[in-house]
């Protein structure tokens, strides 16, 4: 506990303030002493949030959920008042650490005290679940320990369990890696996805890490959804077997809260079971913080018991609870008087080293591939190989005369040139063709192609699709072909599952190209950060703004300030005005370039100059005509490299000359990848020469063709250094290792390119 800083009240609501507990960007929770004596926990929302109708309604929203809860093992609500000038909710006091902090500082708990802990918090949510309403963020923070058991606290994100997800002014939030796979894929949660929480808390006190890992937002949240929990050092069967079902990806094969109270009571080992139990007669300890002697009698009856830990647990509580308790002298009792002014806001935030936070992992099996017959996609023919040697094809699959043709053919050029390079060495065993399927841009013709190009003997690799829909789309006939796919701008965080592994995402996600958005944006003298998100943007505007907003607080300290608008929303001043009045001093965007070039113009209107920063998707002509003078400074994160890049000058001059022009964006990234096929090929075909002389290596083709597999399997260990960036896989998902991107910045009514993000210094 920290002491009471100047700027702090000296009571609040008939309450005595004794020091602080903890702040965040929203409020600050206080030690508290009413006048009868009793102690609690006081959240008291910042002035400059309390004018704010939306967020006060949020805060009533918490306040009644939490009220609704009756368990002795969820802290329960001793006074509030949201309609105060500065509103504040009272809870009981438990003076006990957190479960995050205590497995920190010991390590994993015994499986007798797992057991236990599951028990009893079964029977809290089960009591959140009874009055209607879904926890949704269920993790070590938010349970304390005390020796009679735990306390579930946290209801600020609660809701009823047939809300919707998303409001207009807010995200939904929780933990990535103690997030149910349908919450963090965007579908929603119900009951069933706290119990899903509840199996990742119980795995981490079990192992002392949690059961889809830590690391970055987009990969923790990909093993969520894909991925079966690392359980290993759990040799007990009956609380694995408990942990599997609760881990479960499909929601309706998890067990209830109730249920799973049931199940543990029938799976515990000896012992485990009476101190869950029975418990009768252990008393309660001192400070434990009962808000009745009621509730102090359900616990003592229906209770743990302090047998239920290990006497080092034990003690650790009871020299965390003595510390907290260890208050300040009262001084007499004075009225309430108005708090001063908040204090300034803090300095330069500092850079920290970028840990688990959390992005939002959305849209994840939302395109499966539909097989149909039908007319044959357009052939643009496979002329490029040269006479001699053997000839191999690359297939390109892409959108040419669809919504994203110009990322298309820009494609398509980059792979040509890549091959013409590769066809112009002397001495080369083989030759290389290009077979061009056009998708226009549909998701059904998409798994056509996909189909066309796995049928083809010849084909031993594919670059595309252009799009995140088309590529889900195709992704089951690759697979299943096990013929490799290397796509450079389908940035979906997550495509359905695959088996053979033999898709390759050679580009950021747009939960990966929020890093590098956040690192710029946090620069000197930015505090806090406005992020909009525009749901006319669709999935990679949700996705990039959902993951910086958790990036923000990930990486540096301070607040950021999220708004989430409905498609088709065409007035954004009152939104602007809103990120003004919270004192955001930058601010991205995460929508479409007409939705951009609105924003620009009311930030205009309101001679906001700071930082403006938007996602690559709305860098277009039409932002530029739209936005018209608003559109100077902006600045723009993108995945692809510009022409006049330096490292880039070999492949313009190239492009120039076959082209006449000069190569559009997606251009070099398709040209790069083609080159490591090209590489991987070649070394193949060297083994394979090897091979046939006696040399153990992959068996090839009967024509001396390498095998997908064996190229598959090059692709993944390979690193290459491109025109565009650095390429390299994690052994995963096979997704682009590194978060690599470039800078654009309007001058002129022009985009100008800056060169690559650059990467934080501390």
């Amino acid at each position: 506990m920290d002491e009471l800083r100047p700027g702090d009240p000296a009571r609040i609501g008939g309450h005595r303030l004794l020091g602080r507990l903890g702040a965040g960007g929203m409020g600050v929770v206080y030690l508290a002493r009413t006048d009868a004596g009793a102690l609690a926990a006081l959240k008291v929302i910042l002035p400059e949030y309390a004018g704010d109708e939306d967020f006060r309604t949020r805060f009533r929203r918490e306040t009644e959920a939490a009220r609704r809860v009756d368990s002795p093992w969820a802290v329960s609500v001793t006074g509030a008042d949201t309609e105060a000038e500065q509103p504040w909710l009272a809870t009981e006091f438990v003076p006990g650490p957190a479960l995050s902090e205590l497995i920190a500082l010991r390590g994993p708990l015994p499986v007798r005290s797992v057991l236990v802990l599951g028990r009893l918090l079964a029977r809290a949510l089960a009591a959140v679940h009874a009055a209607g309403l879904v926890h949704r963020d269920v993790k070590p923070g938010n349970v304390l320990l005390t020796a009679d058991g735990p306390r579930l606290i946290d209801f600020g994100i609660a809701r009823a369990a047939d809300a919707t997800a998303l409001t207009t002014t807010g995200l939904v939030v929780g933990t990535p890696g103690f997030l149910p796979p349908e919450q963090a894929s965007g579908d929603g949660t119900g009951p069933a996805g706290d119990v899903f929480s509840l199996g990742c808390l119980l795995a981490y006190a079990a192992t002392g890490r949690p059961p889809f890992g830590s690391g970055a937002v987009d990969a923790l949240l990909y093993r969520t959804v894909h991925d079966a929990p690392d359980l290993d050092g759990i040799d007990d069967a009956a609380l694995r077997g408990l942990l599997e079902r609760c881990l479960a990806k499909d929601p309706a094969t998890r067990p209830t809260a109730t249920a799973l109270d049931a199940l543990i009571a029938t799976k515990a080992p000896t012992g485990a079971g009476e101190a869950a139990s029975a418990g009768a007669g252990e008393r309660v300890p001192a400070g434990a913080g009962e808000a009745t002697s009621a509730r102090a009698g359900e616990r003592v009856s229906a209770g743990a018991g302090a047998a239920w830990l290990p006497e080092d647990v034990v003690r650790i509580i009871a020299d965390r609870s003595a510390a907290l308790l260890a208050l300040p002298g009262i001084d007499a009792t004075v009225a309430d008087t108005p708090a001063p002014p908040p204090p300034p806001a803090p300095g330069r935030r500092r850079f920290l080293l970028y840990a688990a936070g959390g992005a939002a992992l959305l849209g994840a099996g939302a395109f499966a591939a539909v097989r149909l017959t039908g007319d044959r996609a357009e052939d643009r023919g496979g002329t490029d190989g040269a006479p001699g040697g053997h000839r191999w094809i690359i297939g390109v699959h892409a959108d040419l005369t669809g919504p994203q043709e110009v990322a298309g053919r820009a494609q398509e050029r980059g792979v040509r040139l890549a091959v013409d390079r590769v066809n112009s060495l002397a001495d080369q065993p083989f030759r290389l063709a290009v077979k061009v399927l056009d998708d226009q841009g549909d998701t059904e013709r998409s798994a056509r192609v996909a189909e066309e190009f796995a049928r083809d003997p010849e084909v031993l690799a594919v670059i595309g699709p252009t799009g995140d829909a088309t590529t889900g789309a195709a992704l089951a006939a690759y697979d299943e072909a096990v013929l490799p796919v290397l796509t450079v701008s389908a940035l979906q965080i997550a495509f359905p599952a695959r088996t053979n592994g033999s898709f390759f995402q050679a580009a950021p996600s747009y939960a990966a190209l929020s890093l590098p958005v956040v690192q710029r944006l946090l620069r000197p003298g930015v505090e806090r950060l406005g992020v909009l998100i525009d749901r006319a943007g669709g999935q990679s505007a949700y996705q990039a703004g959902y993951t910086a907003n958790l990036m923000a607080s990930s990486i540096a300290t301070g607040a950021t300030h999220p708004r989430v608008v409905p498609a088709g929303t065409t007035e954004l001043a009152p939104v602007v005005a809103d990120f003004l009045d919270q004192r955001c001093d930058a601010l991205f965007y995460a929508g479409d370039p007409a939705g951009a070039a609105r924003t620009a113009r009311a930030l205009a209107a309101a001679d906001f100059t700071g930082p403006r920063l938007a996602q690559h998707t709305a860098m277009t002509a039409e932002f530029l005509a739209e936005a018209g003078p608003a559109a100077e400074g902006w600045e723009f994160i993108a995945p692809f490299t510009a022409a006049s890049a330096p490292a880039a000058a070999a492949f313009v001059a190239a492009h120039r000359k076959r082209f006449n022009s000069q190569p559009a964006p997606w251009a070099a990234e398709a040209y790069d990848v083609t080159g490591l096929v090209a590489r991987e090929l070649a070394a193949l075909a060297d083994t394979a020469t090897e091979a046939a002389s006696g040399t153990p290596g992959p068996s090839p083709s009967g024509d001396g063709r390498p095998t997908r597999s064996a190229l598959t399997a090059a692709l993944a260990a390979a690193r290459y250094d491109g025109v565009s960036r650095p390429y390299a896989f994690d052994g995963e998902r096979q997704q682009l290792a590194g978060r690599d991107a470039h800078l654009y910045q309007v001058e002129d009514g022009r985009y100008r390119y800056l060169g690559p993000v650059p990467k934080p210094q501390s």
